[in-house]
This record gives C-alpha cells, structure tokens and sequence, in this order.
C-alpha cells in the first residue's frame, strides 16, 4: 500500500514538473516571438529612406469611400466618393498643388465609390488608373472614363499578385480572385489591395461582401494587416470572423455616413472587430482621419472627437 502511495505521489509530482516546464516552454517562446517581432520591425523600418514619409487621408466623404495615400511624395486615390464629392476632391488637390497622381484605385463601379473621381481627374494628371472592369453602364463610371481618356489614360485590370510602388511602400493587389462572384454582385468584384510601408500594413477592401472574403482566404495570399479599411461601410455583409482571423487588424477605419439609412456601421460588426483592434475610428463620429506611419508603428488625428 505504501509502495502505491508513493507511486501515486511520484506521478503526481512528475505531472506537476512537467506542467511547469511546459509554461515554462511557452512562455520563453512567447517572448522570443516577440522580439523577433520587433527585430523584424527594427529591421523594416531601418531599410525606409531617412526621409520618407507615409501618410493615409480617409476623406469625410459621407455614406461613400475615398482615401489618399501619400508616401514619399507619391499619391494614390483610392476612390472618389459620391458625385457630390467631385468638387471637394477638385479643391483638396488643388489647395496643396497635387496636380499627378502616381494611381487611382476605383475599387468598383458603384457610385459611391467612382462617383468623384471625375473631379480629381479635372485637376491632376494620373499615372495609372486602376479599376476591376473597363466598361459599366453608369453615368459617373462613364464620366471617370471620359475624364481618363481625355488625358490619353485608360482603365488597368489588375491581376490578383500584380505590385506596384508607391515611395518606399509596396502596394500588392489581392483581389477579385474569382470572377464569376464578380460578375454576380459588383460588390464582389471590389478591388482587395495591401500596403505594406516598413513593419506596417494597411488593407483596403472596397465593398467586398462575404464570399469574396472567403474567397481571398482561400487564396493563401498574405492578409495580416496592421489596419484594416473596413469592407462595405461596416455592414453586416461583410468582416467575417474568419476574415479578421485571416487579417489580424490593429486598428480599422470605416467610412460611414452620419445617420445613414442603412444604419452602417451595424453593431455585429462593430462587436467583432472590438475583439481584434486597439481602436475602430469612424467617419460618421470622427470626420476625416488621418493615419501616418514611420515604418514600425501608427499614429492618428482626427477632425474632430468621435
């Protein structure tokens, strides 16, 4: 009996041993972790030029998208907002003498989205203007277009893995991977783009819904984003568990109209992405936005306080 007992013990104090070793384990493999991390960062950061700069502008541009990125002194649109929004864009490029755009991105041809482009395209040349189709039937894509052309341009369908520069920072297009979801829902034909500056990375995701999400997850394409520009103004359609899972976000940014009618951003996606990010900013409550990045980590300012 007594041999049995010690047993018992014995067993009980090797279990014990071995449960603190494994925390052990894990916890010094948790820290090296991080400080690969951080090495990776440092390493990142160190190889920008001494004097770049990165900066993105989320536009107020109400129940729409629009977004300027600035690095180096190199610009890229990414949308235009509604046709309301034309002159503003008109005046922001003039006001601080933007007369080229490196790229436009129109995500897709909803009209919330191209509908100021034409504006932009008044005042500043563009180097290459990017969009998912050549051709749809709406006066505001066809008036981007007329814009485009009449400066010698035409639209660029980008392939999923095409990279282009801007400055020191990278930009990779991600998505439409699969074309027949694109030409079911417009919404799924929205271009995914990543950008990636230093140790930091922001992804853009135009109005993609639910099963182009999927789809880009399905891709093995790289997705962990510092920020994430929330899909379609934080509807319910779109922000998945298993995308935030696949994007891992930091921050997020949605672009929403104050009291819009369809009640974006709606409160299950706002619940998820609470779970991942630091902070979630809001054009409805914060104005414009603008987020810079030295290459390890972001800061913001707002308009006003949300």
């Amino acid at each position: 009996m007594a041999s049995l007992n010690r047993k018992r013990k014995n067993r009980a104090i090797l279990k014990a041993v071995l449960g603190i070793a494994a925390l052990i384990i894990l916890s010094v493999g948790a820290m090296l972790w991080r400080q690969y991390r951080e090495e990776k960062a440092q390493k990142a950061a160190a190889a920008l030029p001494e004097d770049s700069t990165f900066e993105i502008r989320f536009f107020d541009v109400g129940e729409a998208d629009s977004a300027l990125v600035e690095c180096d002194g190199h610009y890229m649109l990414i949308d235009g907002g509604l046709p309301e929004s034309s002159d503003f864009l008109y005046s922001y490029l003039e006001t601080h003498s933007i007369r080229h755009l490196d790229y436009i991105v129109c995500s897709h041809a909803h009209i919330d989205h191209v509908g100021g482009l034409a504006g932009a395209l008044k005042y500043a040349s563009v180097g290459t203007a990017f969009a998912p189709v050549a051709e749809y039937d709406s006066r505001s894509f066809n008036s981007f277009l007329r814009y485009l052309n009449a400066q010698g341009g035409s639209i660029t369908v980008p392939e999923p893995g095409d990279t282009v520069m801007l400055g020191s920072a990278r930009v990779t297009f991600i998505g439409p991977v699969d074309k027949e979801l694109a030409e079911l829902n417009a919404n799924n034909s929205s271009i995914i783009l990543r950008i990636e500056y230093g140790a930091t990375s922001f992804l853009f995701t135009g109005d993609a819904e639910i099963a182009e999400e999927l789809s880009v997850i399905d891709s093995g394409q790289t997705l962990k984003s510092t920020l994430l520009k929330v899909g379609h103004h934080g509807s319910y359609t779109s922000s998945t568990t298993d995308f935030l899972n696949a994007v891992l976000p930091e921050y997020a940014v949605i672009s929403a109209g104050k009291d819009n009618e369809h009640g974006h951003p709606h409160d299950v996606v706002l619940e998820r992405l609470s779970e991942y990010c630091k902070k979630v900013y809001r054009t409805d409550l914060d104005g414009e936005i603008v987020c810079r990045s030295d290459g390890k980590k972001l800061s913001f300012e707002t308009e006003r306080n949300g």
